[in-house]
């Protein structure tokens, strides 16, 4: 399919039909790097001249992802997009017996989004204002992937002193941040690794007191008895969570065993895709927060009753967010309504670049919250061909290489 007009901003689409029916025309895919991320971005576009945007990015497996959508794009063309649930459950249950995995969800959530953007689009109205919100307009970040190396520069000033995260502690609270997460200083010896833990949260603590929550991402590296002793030494601190403590192929009790003993709430969920997948660790009380992912879950359909349904077990919901500007807005839309919604994932690193490519309309931190965008649909435009210009894909052998096609 022919790749979009370069330097269109996608979103801001001329006189486009905002009432009556639509069809599905064509759609048009869009591949980048950014960083160590390998996006995948759709447009869906409808006869009436509105353009819906998705996002379907699933790190190292993206060509895959637009491969699945390519599967469903024979059942997409023609069809009236509007109608959203039902063209989730049509898609879900409906079109092929293989419809679970992380593959064809990301799929199936790109698409989702895109639907949701056009119905915003075509009623006039943001997508959170069609899912009844907002219960609040202005959610709170934090700046994930906090302590990462961005540049050479970053990488010749590294320190991974004490020192060095208290002061980078007080200049994150100086610029608006009330939360930031960054990855356990791993270590084969669990003594040691505890002992720097420990030694970077004091000072931390030491230089900003209580003025910003800190997040530990553990990455399933540890076990059930390290676990519980690296959670007791960091109590003092008060993190705000542990997260992905275990392995993701232990069983729920293993969660719920942790999660009794620990005195440092857990957070996981990142790699759960689904409703009835997640019941078995609510039932077990596996988690105080969870972290369903709005681009891995089945998109703002699937992610929203995730929430409604932790909801019921009295758990906080902190969805996991590490991809494009597309996914970001679709997450903050569908938290917008979730009354259990504690924090969203932010990747602060890239906020200039987001704000660049869509014309201003990404939201970005400030004084600790970002505010949902005001405009119809998911709410940005879109510049995917200089996006994909400026960051191409590092494996533009898939069929949509480097440009919208």
């Amino acid at each position: 399919m022919g790749a979009s007009a370069a330097g269109m901003l996608v979103g801001a689409q001329a006189t486009p039909r905002a009432s009556g029916k639509l069809k599905v025309a064509k759609l048009v895919y869009y591949r980048a790097q950014l960083r160590a991320h390998d996006l995948f971005f759709i447009e869906v576009h409808t006869d009436g001249g509105i353009i819906g945007i998705g996002e379907g990015t699933c790190l190292g497996r993206s060509d895959v992802v637009e491969a699945a959508v390519r599967w469903l794009e024979p059942y997409v063309l023609g069809i009236d997009p509007t109608g959203v649930e039902n063209q989730w459950d049509r898609m879900r249950y409906h079109l092929s017996y293989w419809s679970s995995g992380i593959i064809p969800t990301a799929a199936l959530s790109a698409l989702d989004l895109a639907f949701w953007d056009i119905e915003g689009k075509r009623l006039g109205v943001p997508v959170w204002r069609l899912l009844g919100g907002p219960m609040n307009n202005r959610l709170r970040p934090y700046f994930t992937h906090w302590d990462d190396i961005h540049s050479a520069a970053d990488a010749a000033a590294k320190n991974r002193s004490p020192q060095a995260y208290a002061d980078k502690a007080s200049e994150a609270v100086k610029r608006g941040w009330t939360a930031v997460k960054f990855s356990a200083l791993f270590s084969r010896d669990e003594s040691e690794q505890i002992t720097k833990l420990v030694a970077v949260l004091a000072a931390m603590r030491k230089a900003i007191g209580d003025r910003m929550d800190i997040c530990l991402e553990f990455s399933q590296q540890l076990n059930a008895r390290t676990a519980i002793r690296m959670a007791r030494a960091l109590e003092p601190y008060h993190p705000l969570w542990m997260e992905e403590p275990l392995p993701r192929e232990y069983p729920a009790s293993a969660y719920g065993d942790l999660a009794a003993r620990s005195p440092v709430p857990i957070a996981t969920g990142e790699g759960i895709l689904s409703r009835p997948d997640y019941k078995p660790l609510l039932d077990a009380r596996g988690a105080a927060i969870i972290q369903p992912d709005v681009v891995k879950c089945g998109g703002i359909t699937e992610i929203r009753k995730i929430a409604n349904l932790a909801e019921v077990y009295g758990v906080e919901v902190a969805p996991h967010q590490c991809y494009g500007p597309v996914a970001h807005v679709a997450s903050l839309a569908a938290m917008s309504v979730c009354r259990n919604f504690l924090i969203q994932e932010w990747e602060a690193t890239d906020e200039a670049v987001f704000q660049e490519l869509t014309n201003g309309t990404f939201p970005v931190q400030k004084d600790g919250y970002v505010t949902l965008p005001d405009r119809p649909g998911l709410g940005i435009e879109v510049n995917f061909a200089e996006f994909v210009k400026r960051y191409p894909a590092k494996n533009p052998g898939s069929p949509s290489g480097n440009a919208g096609n």
